[in-house]
């Protein structure tokens, strides 16, 4: 969990910094966003791999290897560099992302199934919430000391989580292996690396139609060319069979839809909290202020982490999603309805905080439900895939509306645009409880002998 928790902390360090890189390497605020994309990209690239490798006998070595690149990124980032040997030093940062279902992994097979399930629930929660503990810190420091100070936070707790896993990681059991189709992989981050680069671009799709559709193409032809291969593959580096299965590729589904929705609103109250007066609205906070704004969002979502695990013996894990979508969607509902003062974001905020924590609690139920142990970190690999693609999607969306909701001439966009954004977030979160709720109606999962016994208890467990 201690793993989970700094590596998601430390790949969302360009979130609070990016002005701060900005003024400090003299570049402008574009290329500095560059020092949050590129971890997302990095880490959206390695996961699939790192899924592969952490099911086979080598699952110590690759995580330690994994935080060994991340802790000399993290180096990169302290060390007076110029801006490209910061942005490479993001890079690796973003390398650990992967570690999260490798952890849970590691949690499946050697815990007692009640203590893995409900630990599987809470790293999941805690790689989503690292954003909320790292940001107000991060922020506090690059006010006090600099941009390296911050990083140098970074530096500290991924030493400490390396040290940690040379502690406390065992060895993968027996009788595994897993060998890496490097070709599939290459092709895989291809098209990866343009979906999340077409993503984040909003300027290229303005300014350059041509290329961008151009550049969409090559991605699906990409991806399309990648599960082609990964079929007929004797070890591909993500079993596409099984996640066809219908309880799995309605949860990835879910997942993407989903997380779109919830970063987006994350990203909206972060933005209009830092809004100042003089646009009409907004609060004018400082970095560290909207940092702190991301407290109810962290501790109410680690709150229902550790509550989901209990509700799930009475709730089938699809349910649980459906709910938690709807709880998201109100916190849709609140930012669009009431947002005059701050107690209402916060309020909002927490709500978020809330539906995310369970969300993220109950997904890994539903894919583990009909996941081989031996498979855990490749199928939850390819889910954070998804999400991330997801959170890519849902922050492009954001920043387009209200884009479009910025008259000419202006610096800020309107405050009817911020409605806009909410509504369609509300319609995001609808289509995922609806797909979740389609997911409960599903007959219960049967689960092979090889399958974990980490499923849902109140899914019930057939045996052949």
């Amino acid at each position: 969990m201690f793993i989970a928790l700094v590596v998601a902390a430390v790949a969302s360090l360009g979130t609070p910094l990016i002005t701060s890189v900005a003024t400090t390497f003299h570049v402008s605020l574009d290329s500095a966003q560059w020092t949050l994309t590129v971890a997302l990209l990095s880490g959206a690239v390695a996961t699939p791999v790192l899924g592969r490798l952490g099911a086979g006998p080598h699952r110590r070595a690759t995580i330690l290897a994994t935080l060994a690149i991340v802790v000399v990124g993290s180096a990169l980032t302290v060390l007076p560099l110029p801006f490209a040997g910061l942005l490479i030093g993001r890079a690796a940062q973003g390398v650990g992302l992967g570690l999260t279902a490798l952890m849970m992994g590691v949690a499946r097979d050697h815990l007692p199934e009640e203590r893995s399930t409900a630990t599987i629930a809470l790293i999941s929660v805690v790689s989503i919430i690292g954003a909320g503990v790292g940001y107000p810190l991060t922020a506090l420091l690059a006010e006090i000391g600099g941009v390296r100070a911050a990083y140098g936070f970074g530096l500290f707790v991924t030493a400490v989580a390396f040290l940690t896993a040379w502690r406390s990681i065992p060895a993968a059991p027996e009788g595994r292996s897993a060998h890496v189709n490097v070709a599939g992989a290459l092709v895989l981050a291809g098209g990866l690396f343009l979906v999340l680069f077409l993503a984040g671009q909003r300027s290229l799709w303005s300014r350059h139609l041509a290329v961008a559709v151009i550049l969409a193409v090559v991605a699906v032809l990409l991806l399309c060319v990648w599960i082609a291969s990964e079929l007929r593959s004797k070890a591909p580096l993500v079993d596409v069979r099984a996640v066809r299965h219908p309880a799995v590729a309605g949860a990835n589904i879910a997942m993407f839809v989903g997380g779109s929705g919830m970063y987006l609103l994350l990203t909206l109250i972060t933005r209009y909290a830092q809004t100042p007066h003089s646009a009409g609205y907004g609060f004018g906070l400082t970095t560290f202020a909207a940092g702190l704004v991301l407290v109810p969002f962290s501790v109410l979502g680690f709150v229902a982490g550790k509550l989901t695990p209990r509700v799930r013996t009475l709730i089938d894990a699809p349910l649980l999603l459906a709910g938690s979508a709807v709880i998201v969607g109100g916190g849709f509902v609140l930012f669009a309805a009431a947002r005059s003062n701050l107690a209402e974001l916060l309020v909002a905020m927490g709500v978020l905080g809330f539906g995310v924590g369970s969300f993220s609690a109950a997904m890994p139920g539903v894919i583990l439900a009909v996941t081989p142990k031996s498979e855990t970190s490749s199928a939850m690999s390819f889910n954070y895939v998804v999400r991330s693609v997801g959170y890519s999607l849902g922050s492009a969306i954001g920043g387009l509306v209200l884009a479009t909701g910025t008259d000419t001439g202006h610096l800020f966009p309107n405050d009817h645009a911020y409605t806009t954004a909410a509504l369609v977030g509300i319609a995001a979160m609808a289509v995922t409880a609806l797909t979740a709720t389609a997911l409960a109606r599903q007959p219960p999962p049967e689960i092979n002998p090889t399958a974990a016994t980490a499923s849902v208890p109140s899914q019930g467990r057939s045996s052949r």
